[in-house]
C-alpha cells in the first residue's frame, strides 16, 4: 500500500488581504509560511518518492517549506523538461546526489481556479458592489464563472484529467505522491476521489497547509482517518 499526500498551500499575501488571487503570481504571507512547515512536520515520516506542484510560487513555497523538514534529508530537484538550457545543463551525474534527490514536477493543470476579472479586487469590496448572492454565485456555483474566468466545473476539467493521466500511473508504479496545490484543483480532485455530487463539492471546505492523505492498494483510493477535509 502507498499513499497519496496533498496539501493546499499555505496563506499567501493577498489570502490575508482579502483578495481574489486566482492565477496571480502571489508569495505566502508569514503565517502562510508557518501552515507549510506545520504541514511539513505532519509528513516528515512517511516516505515520499515524488512530488508534484503548480507553475504558481505560493504551492512551490509550500512544497519546499515542508519537505525542508522531511526526516528522509532528501533534496527536492525541480525538473525543466523541455525547458532548454535549463533542462540540457541541470543534469545530475553524482550518483549519490541523485539517489539523495526527490524529482519536484510543476504543472499549470493543477493551479488554482482563475478568477478572471475578479483578480486583485477585494471579495467584502465586490459583495457590496454586486451583492453577496452574485459573488456567492461566482464562488461557489458549479457551472457559473466569474465574468472572464472559470468556473469549478472548468477547473475540474483540466486538474481531474491530469490527475488520471499523469498522478496515478506514478501510484500505480508503487511510488507515494506528495501534490501541493490549491483550494479549487485540490476540491476537484478530491470530488473525483470520493466521488461527490456536484452540490456536495461546493460544501467542501480545504484547509491551508493541512496535509489529506489517501492509501492506494490494488486501483483503489482510501482516505486517512487523520485526513482534514470536511463538508459545510
Amino acid at each position: 500500500m502507498n499513499k497519496l499526500i496533498m496539501m493546499r498551500h499555505g496563506l499567501s499575501q493577498w489570502n490575508q488581504l482579502n483578495l481574489f488571487t486566482g492565477w496571480v503570481d502571489i508569495p505566502l504571507s508569514e503565517k502562510g509560511i508557518e501552515e507549510a512547515l506545520s504541514g511539513g512536520r505532519l509528513i516528515k515520516d512517511i516516505p515520499i518518492d515524488i512530488i508534484i506542484t503548480t507553475t504558481l510560487v505560493r504551492a512551490q513555497m509550500s512544497a519546499f517549506l515542508a519537505m525542508s523538514l522531511h526526516s528522509s534529508g532528501k533534496v527536492p530537484v525541480v525538473l525543466h523538461t523541455g525547458e532548454g538550457k535549463l533542462d540540457e545543463w541541470g543534469q545530475i551525474y553524482g550518483e549519490a546526489a541523485l539517489a539523495n534527490s526527490i524529482p519536484v514536477i510543476r504543472c499549470w493543470e493543477l493551479n488554482e481556479r482563475m478568477y478572471g476579472e475578479l483578480q486583485g479586487l477585494n471579495k467584502a469590496e465586490t459583495a457590496e458592489k454586486y451583492g453577496a448572492e452574485q459573488v456567492k454565485m461566482w464562488r461557489r456555483s458549479y457551472n457559473t464563472p466569474p465574468p472572464k474566468g472559470e468556473s469549478l466545473a472548468m477547473t475540474a476539467a483540466r486538474s481531474i484529467p491530469y490527475f488520471k493521466d499523469k498522478v496515478v500511473p506514478y501510484l500505480e508504479d508503487g511510488l507515494n505522491v506528495f501534490i501541493c496545490a490549491h483550494g479549487n484543483s485540490m476540491r476537484s480532485i478530491i470530488m473525483y476521489l470520493d466521488n461527490l455530487t456536484q452540490d456536495e463539492v461546493l460544501h467542501l471546505e480545504i484547509p491551508t497547509g493541512v496535509p489529506i492523505i489517501y492509501d492506494f492498494a490494488e486501483g483503489t483510493f482510501t482516505k486517512s482517518v487523520n485526513s482534514e477535509s470536511r463538508m459545510t
